[in-house]
């Protein structure tokens, strides 16, 4: 019997690492030793570790060695709280003879944990009693003294000594920024004080499952960067994310000072339709019927979340203070029934622009831009759950209908999602034939099909493009792999995809283990690999993704933002070629598109100007450590703040050329996103150049006009008129003149 047979089968899935930040909640009891019942999910965990993982055997006893580091660097990333001398004494004396990996597998404990969090927060205890004494004092800003930037890698301080002078530029590094804000001396203090109290209320607000399920996520690490553990409330969040639904009120929570603040209101969730919650409204406290209101100030916010989301159809009280005229008289009542909210905001939308033709004339070409392989979970509990493939075949549908000539497929930020999505998508662009292999850890080679009625044509077989980044991974790859191997889609994006080439499942804990099964408490879960996909030529996308058949110039690719940048990513390999009746498009067509968008390249306004943007950030991404010399860096604010102010105005300018679009929506657009305003120790000087959030379709969003171009100049190719893209290439438009840089 295969092992995963053992366990009951998870919803099978794949996506990029998924960062879910850790919520640092009133001051909490911490456990000395491992729960027993959270012993009984480890024990399941580290089963399905050794025996279904498709990496099992790379992990032995000593590779817990990373363990403790690991874990020390979940709670202090930067390395500026813990001391060298912590990590060696946690090593070893949990380290030796494979001591820890012992406590784990045999013993089911992770009392380390709890231990090393405890250290942990005694350090920052300390060291925020010693910025209080250190800002005290007078604090120099005309030093020759640096500070670095990103501290990830870095050692841990040797001695209290070295912590002291580190910490010394931390604060001095803070204070500069501040006042680089606009604020004076004491002002800066101020802030900076405020910043670290507030780091040790979120610190004491940290609860016993974020830190089992820290740790826990460093073992499941040990074999894979996508493999992980969930606590009750993370599968929770991670569950919604992928059906892109969820039972509440639909509003977007969060905490100021305190205190529970609406940011947003979800067009068709209860909260909505009800019409009296608003925008920047305070929840003051939460019942739930017949039974006592409870206050939530100062409450974390995860639990205010657990206490509004709810059963269909309940309801919840909420006392509300109004964001305007705000005082406790104005306070009222507000009873909603809970109800299945989608999250339409992440769903696919699209848009028809009016792209100018090689001869002048107008050509509409549509754009379809997918979040994420969202779809419907393996319970079948709603039949409204929201599907990506179901979603996109509704808007070729539209599309079609407005006459479109070619379509741009968007996945520059889809990090991946549900495997079955990824195939039947790319159903609606084939006829029918392979679209992934998928092989196990016993080498068996499993083929997944679309299989189309073959008489009729697929529901787009028009001209067609994938624009694609580094963010784009696993079930993105496998869809612009596929296409790219059928000849189906032309690629365009960055230098490659993500890399990510392999297969997740999800188990909830109580689904294996009949303890947990029988109790109303919620159970953590699993994520783990068990499988690794090839494209059908055999290919695997792990580490080196899939490389665009025409490349664009990017910032993402000087991010260490690929798989390959992951700690115990699996390698790249291949499996043989299946059977498919498709072959990559001919080397002379793409040819003439990669001669006619380099043209472009070269001679467009808006490619200098991105030139010349990835330039500057570059040099910033160089600059591993700042100066702690004030007058120094404000000079260097100037000249960014210059850079930037004719960058603005350079990126409006050209902004002019942009293509008229009309929008096709799948339910009503969501309001604008409500821009908050800047907290004290924020800074503005490092905002992209790019930015325009409240935007679908951003201003000279240039990677998607260039996609636009190339399936202008594929139309073009089929009609016949290949000597047209060829001219049109060497006479590209340069009318509108860049800006010189500073």
């Amino acid at each position: 019997m295969h092992p995963l047979n053992r366990f009951a089968r998870g919803l099978i899935f794949i996506t990029a690492l998924t960062v879910l930040p850790l919520q640092l909640p009133a001051q909490q009891e911490h456990a000395k030793e491992t729960p027993a019942t959270l012993g009984l999910e480890i024990h399941a965990l580290t089963r399905l570790l050794a025996e279904v993982h498709y990496n099992r055997d790379a992990v032995t006893p000593s590779s817990y060695s990373d363990v403790i580091p690991d874990y020390m660097a979940g709670l202090d990333g930067q390395h500026l709280f813990f001391l060298d001398s912590d990590k060696q004494s946690f090593v070893t004396r949990y380290n030796t003879a494979d001591a820890l990996y012992y406590n784990v597998t045999a013993l089911d404990k992770i009392d380390p944990a709890y231990e090393i969090f405890s250290v942990y927060q005694k350090r920052a205890t300390d060291r925020v009693a010693w910025i209080s004494s250190f800002l005290n004092k007078d604090v120099s800003l005309a030093t020759t003294d640096t500070y670095t930037l990103d501290r990830a890698k870095a050692e841990w301080p040797a001695t209290e000594a070295q912590a002291d002078d580190l910490w010394s530029r931390r604060i001095r590094f803070e204070v500069i920024k501040e006042i680089l804000n606009k604020k004076t001396i004491d002002e800066a203090k101020t802030n900076v004080r405020k910043r670290y109290q507030r780091l040790l209320k979120n610190l004491g607000d940290i609860e016993n499952n974020d830190l089992s399920e820290m740790f826990l996520a460093s073992i499941a690490r040990l074999y894979d960067p996508h493999s992980t553990y969930f606590s009750a409330d993370t599968y929770e969040d991670f569950s919604i994310q992928m059906r892109l639904q969820l039972v509440g009120i639909g509003a977007l929570l969060s905490l100021e000072d305190d205190q529970c603040v609406i940011k947003e209101i979800i067009p068709g969730g209860p909260a909505d339709l009800n019409k009296q919650l608003k925008p920047n409204d305070k929840i003051i406290s939460v019942a739930q019927d017949d039974k006592e209101p409870v206050e939530v100030i100062g409450m974390k916010l995860r639990k205010i979340v657990d206490m509004i989301r709810g059963d269909k159809g309940t309801h919840v009280h909420l006392l509300v203070e109004p964001a305007e005229g705000a005082t406790s008289a104005t306070r009222k009542e507000i009873v909603l029934t809970r109800d299945v909210v989608n999250l339409d905001s992440a769903r696919a939308h699209a848009a028809i622009f009016d792209v100018p033709g090689l001869n002048g004339k107008i050509i509409p070409i549509g754009v379809i831009t997918l979040p994420t392989f969202y779809g419907p979970d393996m319970s079948g509990e709603s039949k409204a759950q929201n599907s990506a493939t179901k979603d996109i075949a509704e808007l070729i549908k539209r599309l079609k209908e407005a006459k479109i000539k070619g379509l741009v497929l968007d996945l520059r930020r889809n990090g991946g999602g549900l495997l079955s999505e990824a195939i039947s998508l790319t159903g609606l662009f084939i006829k029918q034939g392979p679209v992934v292999q998928v092989r196990s850890y016993f080498g068996e080679v499993k083929v997944d099909n679309v299989e189309n009625n073959p008489a009729s044509p697929a529901p787009y077989d028009g001209p067609l493009a994938v624009l694609v980044s580094r963010f784009s991974a696993s079930a993105s790859e496998i869809v612009a792999g596929a296409l790219q191997n059928y000849g189906r889609a032309v690629i365009v994006g960055d230098s490659s995809t993500h890399g990510k080439g392999s297969v997740q499942t999800v188990v909830e804990m109580k689904n294996i283990i009949p303890k947990l099964a029988q109790s109303s408490e919620k159970s953590g879960a699993t994520k783990l690999t068990v499988q690794k996909f090839y494209l059908p030529n055999g290919a695997s996308t792990q580490l080196k993704g899939v490389i665009p058949d025409i490349i664009l110039p990017s910032i993402d690719d000087y991010l260490p933002i690929g798989e390959a940048d992951l700690p115990h990513a699996l390698a790249w390999d291949e499996i043989p070629s299946s059977s498919f009746d498709g072959k990559p498009l001919p080397s002379s067509a793409l040819l003439t598109l990669r001669t006619a968008s380099q043209s472009r390249l070269a001679k467009l306004p808006e490619f200098d100007y991105l030139k010349r943007a990835i330039d500057w950030f570059k040099v910033r991404q160089d600059q591993k450590a700042v100066s702690l010399n004030l007058k120094e860096r404000t000079h260097q604010k100037a000249e960014d703040a210059a850079f930037k102010k004719k960058m603005d105005a350079e990126r409006k300018r050209l902004g002019v050329g942009d293509y008229k679009f009309t929008e096709v929506m799948l339910a009503p657009p969501p309001p604008p996103r409500i821009k908050a305003v800047l907290k004290d120790d924020e800074d503005t000087q490092d905002d992209d150049l790019n930015a325009d959030e409240n935007e679908r379709y951003t201003s000279m969003d240039i990677p998607l006009r260039e996609s636009l171009r190339v399936v202008i100049d594929q139309l073009a190719i089929e009609s016949g008129t290949k000597e047209a893209v060829e001219r049109a290439a060497h006479t590209a438009q340069t009318e509108v003149k860049p800006i010189s840089a500073p």
